[in-house]
């Protein structure tokens, strides 16, 4: 009888230790909806259109706030805007947005998906390597402002910079406007930009040259001065639970072939 009391004693400590340990988890289960947060969207081929209010992110977005039951404001700005924002905590969060050493001094990133990175060029550039059209100075790479890529794409966009060959843009619109006209020669792109190659116009005068890095992830951006380690440890925990479940994998597969999504969301 003693032995039996004894061994319901410890069965009952460890149960107990058991929920102690468990606390945190469930403290991070859903983030804190004391206040009204802020989120920004910036439009960028499937990632999010003005045009038909919809896109990656505006689902990612929109199952966020579901999970959270936050009240999230939603708005639109240009990437270079909201970087600024972010690192000041006039923005809680935005979406796809990928770090680098002056970046993780203000932001926390919730990683959700991964993608390479290639150069759009026309054909009439008569170019067949990146090394190539960086030795020519007489042609032009247009870029969006604020945006970073993979490490070699990095590396073009810096030398190009300080040669002053690049033309910047709020968005990719514009870009892929002068690339039609030869006002540039070749831009950046990703997977997301994919619609817009297929028109005849771009199809016709252009070809693509791979740089060959890793994909980079990408994910949910969180300012460090407006959300505390404990708020963000919470939102990346609503991030891997929507990679976890599936629901990150769907919502891909409304956007790209199955092939190409389990590819950019299983990183």
């Amino acid at each position: 009888m003693v032995g039996s009391l004894r061994c319901l004693r410890r069965a009952a400590l460890a149960l107990g230790a058991g929920l102690l340990l468990g606390l945190p988890a469930l403290a991070l289960a859903r983030p804190d909806c004391s206040r009204p947060l802020s989120l920004a969207l910036h439009e960028h081929g499937l990632l999010y259109s003005a045009e038909t209010s919809s896109g990656i992110d505006k689902d990612v977005a929109d199952e966020l706030i579901r999970r959270s039951g936050c009240r999230v404001h939603v708005s639109l700005m240009p990437r270079a805007r909201i970087w600024k924002l972010i690192e000041s905590g006039a923005l809680d969060f935005s979406l796809s947005g990928i770090s680098n050493e002056q970046r993780e001094g203000f932001a926390a990133f919730a990683w959700y998906f991964s993608n390479k990175y290639y150069l759009l060029l026309r054909r009439d550039a008569k170019v067949a390597r990146i090394e190539d059209f960086e030795r020519n100075k007489a042609l032009q790479l247009g870029v969006i402002r604020s945006f970073r890529y993979s490490e070699s794409a990095n590396r073009l966009v810096d030398t190009l910079a300080a040669e002053q060959r690049l033309t910047l843009s709020a968005g990719l619109p514009p870009l892929f406007n002068a690339l039609s006209k030869g006002h540039i020669q070749a831009m950046i792109i990703e997977p997301f930009d994919y619609p817009t190659l297929e028109s005849d116009s771009i199809r016709e005068i252009s070809q693509i040259l791979e740089f060959g890095d890793a994909p980079v992830p990408h994910g949910l951006i969180m300012s460090k001065a407006s959300l505390s380690s404990t708020e963000q440890a919470r939102w990346r925990a609503l991030i891997d639970e929507m990679r976890r479940d599936g629901t990150m994998l769907q919502i891909f597969l409304k956007y790209f072939k199955p092939e190409l999504a389990r590819a950019m969301v299983n990183f």
